[in-house]
């Protein structure tokens, strides 16, 4: 399956680590040529990040982390002056960035929707200011988190089903702990820190009797579903655990 989600996540770690070291000319040509065929291919639908078995489309979470992909080696290469097709890569990322805007923008939900042409929800597009896609403050990501909050969340408004819609598998669909974590982090970016607080609190309870967390949890029972231990899902709650902390250290402060 094609998953061109995955450029965007290699380039984001990339540049998380350049951070703290320097990269070096043989990581940088693994890295310029993935960024070269992120630019050549992005066009392309793909299978998403959740691995929909019902067709190809154009992901809206997949193009934005195309996005990341070009975003994150542009400014590799500038900070480090290496060697790139800056005029390209600078040109296929506002491609990107405006083809989003227009075919993955629903009016009639106020959403980012889960692929071009449909009117389905996803929750993977609340990483959309995670990623620096947009700000946090702008309307349409505001929007997606109301959306989701609205659409995409168990009877009590707080765990979270990654998409509604059927997606080619049979059984019944359980809440995702890492979307969960997503809208927890995603709410407290938007200003709304305590109810980020609360989900993110509530969630913790669920981790089993070593601190590990399933896949997916059965919302009425909070039986584990699906893959565990997710290390996704682990990863969610650190980086939750760290936006949560970081804002209210900014709020004492003030």
């Amino acid at each position: 399956q094609l998953q061109l989600d995955v450029y965007g996540e290699v380039l984001e770690t990339a540049y998380l680590w350049s951070r703290r070291h320097e990269v070096t000319e043989g990581t940088w040509l693994t890295l310029q040529r993935l960024v070269d065929w992120v630019a050549d291919n992005w066009r392309r639908p793909d299978s998403g990040i959740w691995e929909v078995r019902a067709g190809l489309q154009h992901y809206v979470f997949s193009k934005v982390m195309c996005w990341v992909a070009l975003d994150r080696g542009i400014r590799l290469a500038r900070r480090f002056s290496l060697p790139a097709d800056l005029t390209r890569w600078n040109a296929e990322r506002a491609a990107i960035h405006a083809e989003v805007m227009e075919k993955g923008w629903s009016e009639h939900k106020q959403s980012f929707v889960q692929y071009y042409g449909t009117e389905a929800l996803d929750a993977s597009n609340l990483v959309i200011p995670m990623v620096h896609f947009l700000p946090a403050d702008h309307p349409r990501v505001r929007g997606t988190v109301m959306a989701t909050l609205r659409e995409l969340t168990s009877e009590d408004k707080e765990l979270v089903y990654r998409y509604r819609n059927d997606d080619g598998l049979p059984g019944e669909k359980g809440v995702f702990s890492i979307c969960t974590f997503w809208l927890a982090e995603a709410l407290a970016l938007c200003g709304e820190v305590e109810r980020g607080e609360r989900i993110f609190q509530r969630m913790l309870k669920h981790a089993n009797h070593v601190g590990l967390y399933s896949e997916e949890l059965n919302p009425a029972t909070g039986e584990f579903l699906g893959n565990h231990p997710q290390a996704f899902t682990h990863i969610a709650l650190i980086n939750c655990a760290h936006v949560l902390e970081t804002l209210k250290r900014r709020r004492t402060r003030s």
